[in-house]
């Protein structure tokens, strides 16, 4: 289940790629199917090691082109373990709201981006959220659980602040709102309610199948219960020096001798 829709966010073969917050790896998946050299970094150890086997799980069975690269790091997103302008490409994908220094993050992020490379952000939005957060504590209030929710244009404005400039945005997971609102509302740990499991097995059936009618529902719906909202930037290329004016030499101006 991909947030970042790769039409908006293209990568080349060997595009140096750092998933930044990777968790269960999706993104970085998706990458090194595409050819990009991907670095997945979380500070979770365990989900590290686990991204770490399906990687090379993924070039055993030759789901990779030649070419492609792909490493699981363990690493902390405020003091990221890279030189300047390292990646072509970043994402960060429903990390930010986790981390009490955005502006660290996204500094460190802009940071070992290289000028000219492309940035997709993804937060819950703020909408669906809202409802999450009204409905269960648990929800939100746990240990690494959510501590803020974004408006759109506030992430935005966190975007240029940093020194990005934003080029698109969009809305996805419309199908997967309403099934947080029910686990909120049934106990955010009970996934044996039979309202949530059945929901589950919707999802599971929606991922593995893709049906149609569902990515056409799904569509319609992303502008108005899309979970996740999406934004894309790109770090703009230094400004270069102006040449400084000469200045007229004392002493030889008209009417001089």
């Amino acid at each position: 289940m991909l947030t970042v829709d790769f039409s908006r966010f293209p990568l080349a073969p060997g595009d140096r790629v750092l998933d930044l917050g990777c968790g269960a790896g999706r993104h970085a998946f998706e990458c090194y199917r595409r050819g990009a050299r991907v670095v997945a970094l979380d500070r979770d150890g365990a989900e590290v090691r686990q991204v770490a086997g399906w990687l090379a799980a993924m070039r055993d069975a030759g789901e990779a082109p030649a070419g492609a690269e792909a490493v699981a790091v363990e690493g902390d997103a405020l003091a990221l373990p890279f030189p300047d302008d390292s990646f072509d490409a970043l994402i960060v994908s429903e990390v930010m709201e986790h981390i009490p220094d955005d502006k660290g993050l996204l500094a460190e992020a802009v940071r070992v981006l290289r000028p000219g490379g492309r940035i997709a952000v993804t937060v819950p939005r703020y909408g669906p959220e809202r409802v999450c957060w009204a409905l269960s504590d648990a929800y939100h209030q746990v240990e690494g659980g959510h501590i803020r929710i974004y408006r759109a244009d506030q992430l935005l404005g966190r975007l240029r602040e940093a020194g990005l400039r934003p080029y698109g945005t969009h809305h996805a997971h419309a199908l997967h709102a309403p099934y947080w609102w029910l686990k909120c509302a049934l106990g955010v740990d009970n996934d044996r309610v039979l309202p949530v499991r059945a929901y589950h097995k919707l999802l599971v059936w929606d991922l593995m199948k893709r049906p149609l009618a569902t990515r056409v529902a799904e569509a319609a719906l992303n502008p108005v219960l899309g979970k996740s909202f999406v934004a894309y930037a790109t770090k703009p290329h230094a400004e270069p020096h102006a040449k400084p004016q000469a200045r007229p030499v004392e002493g030889r101006g008209r009417g001089t001798s």
